[in-house]
């Protein structure tokens, strides 16, 4: 395996456990504020994040590359109101983006067909992540400001369970 591609698919499983961190940032904001179908929401997506990490892990161990763990950062954003964590998670969501772009381009250069394959199911993944958290804000936008239709936006949220991705490598 390419040893650019194998680095960046390990810088990528910290950014996923950091991203991971970062929602159960704000499911802890979500819920000091008593918005538990938001808390909830973000706690399924932190399981996600992490689940992406994961399946990096594994398709580095299927390759035969070390894994080497970094330290995953402190999140450091301040939330004053219940929209701030919604537009952080579009922008996140579009950092991460770059960063499975990024991943493929030195797979694409190197003609890294199988990192490239691998990388595919990722690059769908990104385009409904960031079509969810678009959503989330245009839906805050229409309904956040009217408590009735915060509270059933919130009983939307809270209705989301974890499926865990399916993928072998």
């Amino acid at each position: 395996m390419d040893k650019k591609v194998a680095a960046l698919i390990n810088d990528q499983i910290n950014k996923e456990l950091y991203s991971a961190y970062l929602y159960l940032d704000f499911a802890n904001y979500y819920g000091e504020v008593g918005l538990d179908g938001f808390e909830n929401w973000y706690k399924i997506q932190a399981q996600e994040e992490q689940a992406h990490a994961m399946l990096f892990y594994q398709y580095l161990q299927n390759n035969g590359e070390k894994i080497t763990l970094e330290a995953i950062a402190k999140p450091d954003k301040k939330f004053k109101n219940n929209m701030d964590p919604l537009k952080a998670g579009l922008e996140h969501e579009q950092y991460v983006t770059s960063l499975i772009h990024d991943i493929y381009a030195a797979a694409f250069k190197v003609k890294d067909f199988r990192a490239m394959q691998m990388l595919d199911w990722f690059v769908k993944e990104q385009g409904e992540e960031e079509k969810n958290a678009s959503d989330l804000i245009t839906k805050m936008e229409l309904f956040g400001s009217d408590a009735k239709g915060l509270y059933m936006l919130n009983s939307e949220l809270a209705g989301r369970t974890y499926n865990p991705p399916s993928l072998e490598f």
